[in-house]
């Protein structure tokens, strides 16, 4: 097998929380997920890399194809254990994502993609990624774009969620925090998908939530069995307003002194 490979094994349970391959239903999440860590692949390069909220372990994996070194870190037991079951070219370790288990200074790159908006403690949660990158070192931060994920809601959309963020306002708490921020991009839909929202009465997310998979018309499925990592692409903020966009990707480093 090889060392990314997105296949469910079935021993992880699909909780709503994380994103799961091979589970057919959410192979929209999954695709979307996936290919912001296609984007991170060059900055993982040759690098020691911990990736901070890891989940079910395909992204660390596929990190783990170009990176010197990485580790992904997870809070579950079970899911700890699942990674390192099904994922033997990385090394997972259980942690608390507020008291990172990495000596200061100690990484090149913290990658934590869909994990900011999970946390309760922002503020402690970023100064740990702080901590452990080297001077210069870079953060990469994706999470979803709360204009575009629960617009006009005072609370997320999703229970998981304890806080989604706005692009000013993600800037902001890394800034704060001690970060310089490189760039902000972010994670937009292709027309392909522009054209399934009109296909279906104005969201294709929307859509899929409506009702249990099982529940869903055939046309629906098919299409949501047709999402590929091309249907989305992380554009510069000079290219596409962020504000529309589906998540904000930030890169963002530790002062070099």
């Amino acid at each position: 097998m090889d060392a990314y490979s997105p296949v469910n094994t079935g021993t992880l349970p699909l909780t709503g929380e994380r994103t799961v391959p091979g589970v057919p239903a959410e192979n929209y999440w999954f695709r979307r997920h996936e290919a912001a860590y296609s984007f991170a692949l060059p900055y993982a390069a040759g690098r020691r890399v911990l990736e901070v909220g890891c989940g079910e372990g395909y992204g660390t994996a596929q990190l783990a194809s170009v990176a010197e070194q990485i580790v992904g870190l997870d809070y579950d037991a079970l899911t700890i254990a699942h990674c390192g079951a099904t994922y033997p070219r990385a090394r997972f370790v259980r942690a608390n994502l507020a008291a990172l288990p990495v000596r200061s200074a100690g990484v090149d790159v913290v990658a934590t993609l869909q994990v900011i908006e999970h946390v309760w403690n922002h503020r402690e949660f970023v100064t740990e990624c702080l901590r452990v990158l080297r001077p210069g070192g870079l953060l990469l931060v994706t999470t979803p774009n709360r204009l575009t994920f629960s617009p006009g809601l005072d609370r997320p959309i999703n229970p998981f969620h304890t806080r989604e963020f706005t692009a000013a306002e993600l800037v902001e708490l890394l800034v704060s925090c001690g970060f310089v921020i490189e760039t902000v991009l972010g994670l937009h839909a292709s027309d392909r998908l522009a054209e399934l929202d009109g296909r279906y009465g104005g969201s294709f997310v929307d859509a899929q939530l409506r009702a249990a998979p099982d529940q869903w018309p055939d046309d629906l499925r098919a299409d949501v069995a047709s999402i590929g990592i091309e249907d989305f692409a992380v554009l510069a903020v000079d290219v596409h307003d962020v504000d529309e966009s589906l998540d904000l990707v930030v890169l963002a480093r530790r002062p070099a002194s």
